[in-house]
């Protein structure tokens, strides 16, 4: 089987995907969605093709032949937007950090580096797959070199595949001839004049007919019309010169050795701590292997024997500090990382006679008996061994290494370990079924299971490292009072108030819905009524062709998918029509209905209460949020009781 090589047009995919991915900064306020795009289409090619070869080649802000021949070559072009200009450093750093092979020479575009390469690869006996957003590459397909040009859009990226046959079936032309149809056009974005008057109809009728424009030329008394004609006649060293600028040089005189362009492991630790300063965090995943170890992996381990984890657990409280995260869910608790030292880091689950009573209370022991301990979340540590926030002592020695690096950097984590170690804590919950005894999980698991254990141990080892840090940088910015005072009080209050939960008459709020289905019922009688038909008033579609079709109202605005029927318009409508008032009035019941009088009574327990969570490190602006359910947003409105 014949070995591949993918070439990549550095500087059109960074451009492609800098247009095509939403506006993306890094916590140092650095641009990256074009990096990010950028990353992703390389890795859905590689996925694709297994290549043996990778290159990458980027264009040098120096004046090329062409610009000797035409000085106006890519005159028209804009600037670089400087959002995307300063990214394309960073791309090239990071594929040097990958080890991927780049090539750039001064005189010369990427596409003749591309053409180059692509030609001398199919020499040599490899499949090419080139890979570019621009379509002049086209020329370069053949039987063994495909173009391959990718579609970056929201929904995520797609890729159109050509070789020689697919050019013809799509173009009518052959690739050498697409040259041809663009010397005859003329390209607006490279600055390549062409012939005047002659479009991409025209020209592509005239090369299927002639093959060439040399052959049009000897032929050009048969041209129809006359306009083509005169203008050929006329411009045809203006197509010979277009013709030599949208050639692409296959035969440049580029350096460059097959061997330094094989494949291999460029998941490097380098290229990781790139990807986390990028803050490329579903990236990280491909990095596993060579994730910095910080000294620190090596000496992970996961203890199951009861007198072994007695040891290490008085090893711990004899330290006087040490990171903690326990692993829990509703209350039941599966396991916990300690780290007390750079070579002190494990994993105890609940297993055989590590039980969950006795693991909890130990645990809750070493907490309230006088030693310093980090945490990534303290609030949950609170709720789950059940600690108290008068105790002043406590509250001194419990450090919530989460909530102090929220405090210096409300937008972003800090520590990507704790958002990796996320993606992997659910391997490490065992089934009810299994609560005490041996964890349960697929078969082709085990090495899941193992990282799941690295990355909890990786957040006690990093809230065991933070602590020291995250103090020292609260006093510098002067956030320390603020922790202390404001903050850590805080946790004990929102602990407390999820515990208590908020006491909900679960009869009242049925008869409240009952009484919302009555008044939606007959609000909705009514708009069939005044509508003079019955339609779905839900549906932003046939409302807006009610109001704005057959009843005619103004302020009508066309959409894609019809009338818009967004609040802001129906409010300038409601007062001069009782239609849409009933309308308005009616959305607002029914979302009543549905997240509250319906949605509430999901969450009250046995006890009569709901017990939300409140989330203090969530905003940027600070605020406290809540979730499941969401209780600080309930509308204050006219209760149809």
């Amino acid at each position: 089987m014949s070995e591949k090589i993918v070439l990549i047009d550095g500087h059109s995919i960074l451009n492609r995907a800098f247009y095509g991915v939403p506006d993306l900064t890094n916590a140092a306020g650095l641009h990256t969605n074009a990096v990010f795009g950028f990353l992703n289409i390389l890795f859905k090619i590689l996925d694709e093709e297994q290549p043996d070869y990778l290159t990458v080649a980027f264009d040098v802000h120096a004046p090329t032949f062409r610009h000797k021949l035409y000085a106006e070559y890519k005159g028209t072009r804009k600037p670089m937007a400087e959002e995307l200009r300063e990214q394309v450093p960073v791309l090239k750093k990071l594929l040097t950090a990958m080890g991927i092979r780049i090539v750039e020479q001064e005189g010369y575009e990427a596409d003749d580096i591309l053409g180059t390469l692509s030609k001398r690869a199919e020499e040599a006996g490899l499949l090419v797959s080139v890979v570019s957003g621009d379509r002049d590459l086209l020329q370069l397909a053949t039987e063994h070199v495909k173009i391959r040009i990718p579609k970056t859009k929201r929904t995520g990226t797609e890729i159109e595949d050509y070789y020689a046959a697919d050019v013809l079936a799509r173009y009518q032309v052959t690739p050498a001839q697409f040259i041809e149809v663009k010397a005859l056009m003329g390209d607006a974005s490279d600055n390549i004049p062409g012939v005047p008057g002659i479009g991409e109809k025209t020209a592509t009728g005239l090369i299927t007919a002639y093959g060439s424009i040399e052959n049009a030329y000897a032929h050009v008394d048969e041209i129809k019309p006359k306009r083509a004609k005169e203008n050929l006649k006329e411009y045809y060293e203006l197509a010979q010169l277009s013709k030599t600028l949208a050639t692409i040089d296959v035969n440049a005189e580029i350096a460059y050795e097959l061997s330094q362009a094989r494949m291999q492991d460029f998941y490097t630790e380098e290229a990781y701590l790139m990807c986390r300063d990028l803050e490329f965090k579903h990236m990280l995943g491909r990095f596993k292997k060579t994730a910095p170890k910080n000294g620190a992996e090596e000496y992970f381990c996961r203890i199951e024997e009861f007198a072994e984890a007695e040891a290490w657990l008085k090893e711990a409280e004899a330290s006087g500090f040490f990171g903690l995260v326990p692993v829990a869910k509703d209350g039941v608790l599966f396991g916990a990382a300690l780290c007390f030292g750079e070579e002190k880091t494990a994993y105890l689950p609940v297993l055989g006679f590590l039980t969950e009573g006795y693991l909890k209370e130990r645990l809750r022991g070493m907490l309230t008996g006088g030693a310093s301990v980090s945490v990534p979340d303290l609030k949950e540590a609170v709720k789950l061994f059940e600690l108290s926030g008068t105790d002043t002592k406590l509250r001194k020695n419990l450090f919530d290494c989460g909530l102090a690096a929220y405090l210096l950097n409300p937008l972003q984590s800090e520590y990507s370990y704790e958002d990796i170690a996320k993606n992997y804590l659910d391997l490490l919950l065992p089934s009810q079924a299994d609560l005490l005894g041996k964890m349960s999980l697929a078969d082709g698991m085990e090495a899941k299971q193992h990282d799941a254990v690295s990355c909890v141990c990786y957040m006690a080892y990093t809230a065991f490292r933070a602590k020291e840090t995250l103090t020292a940088r609260l006093l510098e910015t002067g956030m320390q009072a603020l922790y202390e005072e404001i903050e850590l009080p805080l946790v004990y209050v929102l602990a407390d108030m999820e515990r208590e939960g908020i006491a909900a008459d679960r009869n009242a709020l049925a008869a409240y819905g009952d009484s919302l289905t009555a008044r939606i019922t007959e609000l909705e009688q009514s708009v069939w009524e005044q509508a003079g038909e019955e339609f779905n008033i839900n549906s932003p579609k046939q409302l807006g062709a009610i109001l704005f079709g057959k009843l005619n109202m103004p302020y009508g605005k066309k959409t894609k998918t019809g009338y818009s029927t967004a609040a802001e318009v129906l409010d300038k409508l409601a007062p001069d029509y009782p239609l849409v008032a009933d309308i308005l009035e009616y959305r607002q019941l029914t979302k009543l209905k549905s997240t509250y009088a319906d949605g509430l009574a999901n969450f009250i327990d046995d006890s009569g209460r709901i017990h939300s969570t409140f989330h203090q490190t969530i905003t940027a602006t600070g605020r406290i949020s809540s979730a499941d359910p969401n209780l600080q947003n309930i509308q204050i409105g006219r209760a149809h009781v």
